[in-house]
């Protein structure tokens, strides 16, 4: 490909509303053009980038057995009231009319459809199991779609779902999977983890997500030191034994006025007592009925890990009114003694002796309070794990990385089939529900995500699968007549030699051309200038460690060649 030819409008400056560094650099590299909030064309280059992505995946999906299908993007509303979800999803469904007044929505996802389809399509345990997978467009009306696309609102996804017979052969899909993803993930040379996962919105029973790791990345992962144990923070679990402390509690319970103060930190400078002595009690509203949540100060409490806790369709923090009702004080005033409401503890919460807690009254708490003498509560890991945390599954310590989610698989379990009536019959003629998985990709997110691990100041920094060519020709100057045609030469043999080649054949300068390169971070660059060619020499750049060699101009060939493997695939 020549670059007279591309549409690949580089920028040298970010555009103003651009926040992370990859939605940065693919609007500087020509990769996207924003056209509305959350929704970007992809440009010429962007779509051989993302082509890349989905080359792996398709390819690797289908060796691990599963079929594709294309689903439709507009799905009917009947679909979705039969799982529910109509009213559930909320506004982030975009919901249509038809010119007849039908009530349809654009697909954020599609477990209703391929439920349909498979309850009217898969019959017998003879048919199962069944993986069956689509790489499309979504649409969620994001809130506040940000960061190019990683968190746009029409976005690709390769999404998949399984259909089983039994547990077992659900429980292998998922490994193979698992295992499948692990390949992708590493077939694009990303540095990953694979993490557990709350199911979310989706549904399940278990989920892992995985992580591309990133200093940038929105997502906190808890990673053991040790063992392989990896979870997001909102699913990581810590050892489960109390933190005793050495304050005796022999002491009884004091009365201090607090005006005004309410939070952790304003309570213990007041009382000039470190944060880890408080107890700190929060009044949520459940499905069951309001709730006293307890954790030691210092510590987050994990509403995620509270909701499975109680097994409750929600939990939210209560309004003024309730707190009001619940504890007789307003909010930042709550404390577990006397309380009138059901208790659930942190762990860290019960070796506490001496501790500081809400008096239940307005602007007072008390003081040496022990959670063994003065309250009884039921007792459950409810906080968000920390750096340092005991691992849960060895003596291991736990390290918090930062880390972009770019893919999620879910143990559905009959969550949509019962409710869709998505049945087979079994060896005996007996009538069951399908037991499913789902399985998702974002394909551009997947794209973003290497940028924002791959890059310097000059640019992006490609990992050789997914660039979006492999080496890039630059005549320094093409009004040479003889630089032009060495350059002509040199792209039309590395093409020969199985390689994707851009030849940079504008009539630019030879500062802005090199910029361009990197900024566009083609692994490989040949620059043919009148100097070296003079010597029979081209110089060759590699993007990744910007080590720059001069070799003979016969010799450009098998020198490029050297950063591939040319009969085996690409290399990482």
């Amino acid at each position: 490909m020549r670059f007279s030819r591309m549409l690949l409008p580089t920028l040298r400056e970010s555009p103003g509303d651009a926040e992370v560094i990859s939605q940065k650099l693919m609007l500087r590299s020509g990769m996207i053009r924003k056209v509305a909030a959350g929704i970007y064309t992809l440009m010429p280059l962007g779509v051989r980038v993302v082509s890349k992505v989905e080359a792996i995946v398709r390819e690797e999906m289908t060796m691990a057995g599963a079929e594709e299908v294309a689903m439709p993007f507009v799905i009917p509303a009947e679909l979705w009231k039969e799982s529910g979800r109509w009213d559930e999803y909320g506004k982030e469904l975009l919901r249509v009319h038809d010119r007849h007044g039908r009530e349809f929505c654009l697909g954020p996802t599609h477990e209703e459809v391929i439920t349909d389809l498979a309850r009217g399509t898969l019959r017998s345990y003879r048919d199962l199991p069944k993986n069956l997978f689509q790489i499309q467009s979504k649409f969620r009306d994001e809130i506040r779609p940000r960061f190019g696309l990683m968190r746009g609102r029409e976005f690709t996804m390769k999404d998949a779902y399984s259909f089983h017979a039994d547990d077992d052969s659900a429980d292998k899909e998922y490994q193979n999977m698992y295992e499948t993803y692990c390949r992708i993930f590493e077939r694009c040379g990303l540095s990953f983890r694979a993490v557990e996962a709350d199911t979310g919105a989706i549904g399940g029973r278990f989920s892992h997500e995985f992580m591309v790791l990133a200093d940038t990345g929105e997502d906190a992962v808890a990673s053991c030191n040790k063992c392989s144990y990896a979870a997001n923070t909102e699913k990581a679990q810590t050892k489960k034994v109390p933190v005793s402390d050495e304050t005796p509690f022999e002491k009884s319970i004091e009365r201090i006025s607090t005006p005004g103060k309410k939070s952790v930190e304003d309570v213990s400078a007041f009382l000039n007592v470190a944060p880890e002595r408080l107890i700190k009690t929060l009044i949520y509203e459940t499905a069951n009925g309001p709730v006293a949540a307890l954790v030691r100060g210092g510590f987050e409490l994990n509403e995620i890990k509270l909701k499975q806790a109680l097994d409750t369709a929600f939990v939210r923090l209560a309004d003024e009114k309730t707190v009001k009702e619940v504890t007789g004080a307003p909010s930042g005033f709550a404390g577990p003694i006397g309380l009138k409401a059901r208790l659930l503890a942190d762990f860290s919460v019960m070796g506490m002796t001496g501790a500081v807690a809400g008096a239940n009254e307005t602007d007072a708490h008390v003081t040496n309070v022990s959670a063994q003498r003065d309250f009884k509560a039921e007792y459950a890991d409810l906080r968000t794990v920390v750096e340092g945390d005991a691992c849960p599954k060895c003596d291991g310590t736990l390290k918090i990385m930062r880390g972009i989610e770019v893919g999620h698989i879910f143990k559905l379990g009959t969550k949509y089939s019962e409710k869709l009536g998505a049945t087979f019959l079994d060896g005996k003629g007996g009538e069951k529900p399908m037991i499913m998985g789902c399985y998702g990709i974002g394909i551009g997110r997947t794209a973003a995500a290497s940028i924002e691990q791959n890059h310097d100041e000059a640019g992006i920094i490609w990992p050789k699968p997914l660039a979006p060519f492999d080496c890039e020709v630059v005549p320094v100057n093409v009004k040479d007549e003889t630089v032009l045609k060495a350059g002509e030469a040199i792209y039309t043999e590395l093409t020969k030699a199985g390689l994707d080649v851009l030849l940079d054949d504008r009539d630019e300068r030879a500062g802005v051309k090199f910029k361009d390169a990197d900024l566009i971070g083609i692994p490989v660059r040949v620059a043919i200038g009148e100097r070296n060619l003079k010597d029979g020499n081209v110089e060759i750049k590699d993007r990744k460690t910007g080590v720059v060699s001069l070799v003979k101009l016969s010799e450009t060939t098998d020198a490029v060649k050297r950063h591939f493997d040319i009969t085996m695939g690409r290399s990482d």
